[in-house]
């Protein structure tokens, strides 16, 4: 199964965008799959459900850190190539979709931003596209950690 199933099918299961990402590479963090989902569960529905920063880009970003991220806050050359990696990430996904901001890709700006989850119903997922982002997002992960193994950058 692909990342981008993988991840789907973990939203279809009612984990958020945050959660169904960076769970589909637990294994590759090195990482137990309920403490990564603990650990993003804050960044769904756009932080909170704020509508901020969609979740599915929060979880890719995540694996990211975890895969490629820096240590030493003095290397300012690893931060560099770190923020330049999470741009890179962030424009492939604006690149399908338009925007990594959960209000605009939901179309919800001004609204809905209850703390209160929706509840998962044949209609909520009629009307959303979170799985379709998911995918998408899991995806773009899964090609750029493809690029880095034949650079033989391994994470």
């Amino acid at each position: 199964m692909s990342k981008k199933e993988e991840a789907r099918e973990l939203f279809l299961k009612g984990y958020n965008c945050a959660q169904a990402v960076a769970g589909a590479y637990a294994k590759e963090m090195g990482m137990d799959f309920d403490t990564v989902v603990q650990m993003v569960s804050s960044f769904g529905g756009g932080m909170g459900r704020m509508r901020e920063v969609c979740g599915a880009v929060s979880g890719m970003f995540f694996v990211a850190g975890a895969l490629y991220g820096y240590k030493d806050p003095k290397d300012f050359t690893a931060k560099k190539e770190h923020y330049e990696r999470i741009q890179y990430l962030a424009a492939k996904y604006k690149e399908k979709t338009g925007s990594i901001i959960c209000r605009e890709l939901l179309g919800l700006e001004g609204k809905d931003t209850k703390a209160e989850p929706s509840k998962r119903t044949d209609e909520y997922y009629k009307k959303r596209p979170c799985p379709e982002m998911i995918g998408l997002a899991a995806e773009i992960m899964e090609e750029y950690i493809l690029s880095m193994e034949k650079r033989g950058e391994e994470a």
